[in-house]
């Protein structure tokens, strides 16, 4: 069975391959086959080489398929590694990837571009495959690159509107600037290592002790992290995420929740020794993520738009994960986004299904009382709202406090900011369900034309959300009486090639306990205070908008934040481009260097010409002047 995990990134590129050059022949049966078909396929033999790597010794099974690259000391091997990180990693990828798919027959059973779609699906699935399984830095960028690419394809798939180009334009550009942070830090670790390969920079640096100051490898992981918050969308580089919410719904469920967003994660974890020799960048990446995760979840409190929300969701509970990591949690981290994967994809798919019912209208404050209508979607729904806001005994909270547990005992104000983020999230999820559930309908038409979505996109919600409700049972954390033992599988993977290795566990049970307790009591507390704004309506929420008209108009314009990028960075760049191209281009190259010669040319020639009149004796006489000049010239 080992040597046949190569198959399970191809298969789902053979599935591209197939749509994308003959799926418009073959008929939308056809697509849907070799569509869902191949990405099956790619489960279940995920599923054989997960259990045949957990039964090694070491967990990590090595499929060397040859070498790549070789030019003077650097060899570059082209295999793969699955071990329980990785292959968790694949098992959400082709698990999740495989439910959205399903999901996508029902949701795109209309479009003309179906084979199109589908092709860009299957393509990113084995792009995000060759990331996690890639055993150097070199076959993992590809990866990182190729989702990238699909993710450009899939947010632009409305191709012929004016958003979504832009808007997959801005996600190509916006990761372009952190790719180049990849590229940098791999060059700077091959500097120091002599080696692109994953698993001898791990030995290699399990050997060292952590830096003092700032040094190489400081340098490198920030490098690394610039990309990370690319992909991840974390300040700065988050801008490009909500506007994704372009693309269709499936789309954003697989790429922006899922896995694609957790790229960066997984870059961190893979290389966890390299970033705990780095404790300025763990700093960075800690602070950077608790802003990230507040900052966004501010954003998500007065947005209208039902995916709009659940966009800033995304890029404030990457924040979440990301401050795991920097407090040195990487399994913690982990955790979150494993649970993260199944909540955030239903509640994205579950939005969908909403979008549907409503005939594509996406504006909560034109939903109301869809329980009835929907009662599948309500309470999958209400699975995954409950598990995103923390709600004790649901995967949500397990992975959520243990990474506060973490924060706090890193720095307090660390763990003061992701309370008040988590507190933002109860209130605006509880505010989104009540605004799409709960209450009169406030779009009449729309609702009496709403019903339940067709059983090709209700089952994967009804899956999705048992997984929410069920993947509590590998992350109770040991503070709260129970077996952390996810922390216990990825420990090969996340202390590989380690001689020390660290803890950053909390102090112990007690102030575990009481920091859980804080933090949930008030996330409850501000769950009901989001249903109980909004059970009436929006009288209530609109009468306290006007008491804070200048904070209500910054969150709803989220902080100007595009407004002052186009200020300060696009609008400057696109005048001094312009200057160069009406200077250089336009004046210089076009008029000195082209239009001025073949002006000079075009005179002279209209001169000349003057002269070409057809009549010999004018000829004779300019024959007999030029004879005159030269007997003059040659007799003076």
């Amino acid at each position: 069975m080992n040597t046949y995990a190569w198959l399970i990134p191809i298969l789902p590129l053979v599935g591209a391959a197939f749509n994308g050059i003959l799926g418009k022949r073959a008929g939308k049966r056809a697509v849907t086959v070799v569509a869902l078909g191949t990405v099956l396929a790619s489960l279940l033999l995920s599923i054989a080489v997960f259990f045949a790597m957990k039964a090694l010794p070491d967990h990590r099974l090595t499929l060397d398929l040859g070498t790549w690259m070789a030019t003077g000391s650097m060899s570059v091997p082209f295999g793969l590694v699955v071990d329980p990180l990785s292959g968790i990693f694949m098992l959400v990828i082709t698990g999740i990837g495989f439910l959205i798919h399903v999901y996508s027959v029902g949701y795109m059973h209309e479009e003309e571009g179906y084979a199109r779609f589908f092709s860009y699906m299957n393509l990113f699935v084995f792009f995000m495959l060759t990331l996690v399984l890639g055993s150097s830095l070199p076959l993992m960028f590809v990866g990182w690159e190729g989702v990238g690419l699909c993710s450009y394809l899939l947010i632009g798939y409305y191709y012929e509107t004016d958003f979504a180009p832009d808007a997959g334009l801005k996600a190509f550009l916006t990761n372009r600037v952190g790719d180049l942070g990849v590229a940098i830090g791999m060059m700077v670790l091959f500097a120091a290592f002599g080696t692109l390969t994953v698993g001898d920079i791990l030995v290699k640096a399990g050997h060292l002790g952590p830096e003092a100051g700032f040094g190489i490898l400081t340098f490198a992981t920030l490098m690394l992290f610039v990309g990370a918050t690319g992909k991840s969308a974390q300040l700065p580089l988050y801008l490009w995420l909500p506007d994704a919410m372009a693309g269709p719904t499936p789309v954003s469920a697989l790429i922006h929740a899922a896995t694609m967003v957790t790229s960066g994660i997984y870059m961190i974890c893979r290389l966890a020794p390299v970033f705990t020799l780095a404790p300025i960048t763990m700093d960075v990446v800690a602070w950077v993520g608790a802003a990230t995760a507040l900052f966004a979840a501010t954003i998500g409190l007065v947005q209208r738009d039902i995916k709009k929300v659940l966009a800033y969701s995304t890029v404030s509970q990457l924040g979440y994960m990301f401050l795991g990591l920097g407090a040195s949690g990487f399994a913690a981290g982990f955790f979150h986004v494993f649970t993260h994967a199944w909540f955030k994809a239903l509640l994205f798919l579950g939005a969908g299904s909403v979008i549907h019912a409503m005939h594509h209208e996406q504006d909560l404050f034109k939903m109301g009382g869809l329980r009835s209508k929907m009662p599948l979607t309500f309470w999958t729904m209400l699975a995954a709202t409950l598990a995103i806001i923390g709600f004790p005994g649901t995967s949500g909270f397990a992975s959520k406090d243990e990474i506060l547990a973490l924060a706090y005992a890193k720095s307090p104000v660390l763990w003061g900011i992701g309370v008040i983020a988590a507190c933002c999230t109860a209130f605006y999820m509880l505010r989104l369900f009540t605004l799409a559930f709960l209450g009169e309908p406030r779009d009449h038409h729309a609702f009496e034309h709403a019903h339940e979505s067709p059983r090709t996109m209700t089952w994967p919600l009804v899956v999705l959300a048992v997984g929410s409700l069920l993947a509590v049972f590998l992350g109770w954390p040991k503070a709260f009486g129970g077996d952390f033992r996810i922390e216990a599988w990825l420990a090969p993977a996340i202390t590989y090639g380690q001689v020390h290795l660290a803890h950053g566990e909390p102090g112990g049970a007690e102030p575990a306990l009481l920091l859980a307790t804080i933090s949930t009591v008030l996330g409850l507390g501000f769950a009901w205070f989001g249903y109980a704004t909004y059970r009436n309506g929006l009288a209530v929420a609109e009468a306290r908008a006007a008491k804070f008209p200048f904070l209500h108009k910054l969150l709803l314009n989220k902080y100007y934040v595009d407004e002052g990028v186009e200020l300060v960075i696009l609008g400057p760049i696109r005048w001094f481009g312009n200057l160069l191209w009406k200077l250089f281009d336009v004046i210089i190259i076009d008029g000195l260097g082209v239009n001025l010669p073949g002006a000079l040319t075009r005179v002279f020639g209209d001169f000349t010409a003057l002269f070409q009149t057809g009549r010999v004796r004018n000829y004779a006489l300019s024959m007999t002047l030029g004879g005159a000049v030269l007997l003059y010239v040659f007799l003076k």
